[in-house]
């Protein structure tokens, strides 16, 4: 599936999580998106894992991940985008937005993760805090996709991390 965050996902509204849409019709899919730890790690529970990275570099934020993290549009960001997958297979396609605020000290290291995964750093980290989890539905090429989203704080510097389900996801829910 070649899905770049288009306008259509972008222009959703996000929602919180609590309480649950009444339209996340799968119990498998809901714990995917209600789970509030690390999905690198749940992931890696299921199989041979690997990050691919789908794009790297800077650029502006979409005007809800600004907005969410407190910053101008105009403002450059770090953009990451991968596709989080399980034995050769697309499970997870993310969206990372860091803002140049966050990329100093320790921090800059997140330039340089390459495909190692995001999640592995942020919550073996020891100052990082987790925002409340939102939640959006989307169209992709013919196929409904749930994605979460959530501020992570590292040293209380923000970094936004999206993560859209894959339909593929569904053949790995417990």
């Amino acid at each position: 599936m070649s899905f770049h965050f288009c306008t259509r996902i972008r222009n959703q509204s996000w929602v919180n999580l609590n309480p649950v849409p009444r339209n996340v019709n799968s119990v498998e899919l809901r714990h995917w998106l209600l789970d509030e730890g690390s999905l690198t790690k749940r992931l890696k529970s299921l199989g041979r894992f690997s990050v691919e990275i789908i794009n790297t570099g800077y650029g502006r934020p979409f005007l809800s991940e600004a907005r969410v993290l407190g910053i101008s549009t105009r403002q450059q960001v770090y953009i990451r985008e991968v596709r989080l997958c399980v034995n050769g297979e697309a499970l997870v396609k993310a969206r990372s937005i860091i803002p140049r605020s966050t990329l100093t000290g320790p921090e800059r290291q997140l330039l340089k993760l390459n495909s190692k995964p995001l999640g592995e750093y942020l919550f073996n980290h020891r100052c990082m805090h987790l925002g409340p989890i939102e939640v959006k539905q989307g169209q992709v090429d013919s196929s409904s996709l749930w994605g979460r989203r959530r501020v992570f704080s590292i040293n209380r510097k923000p970094v936004l991390v999206s993560e859209f389900f894959l339909p593929a996801i569904q053949n790995h829910c417990e």
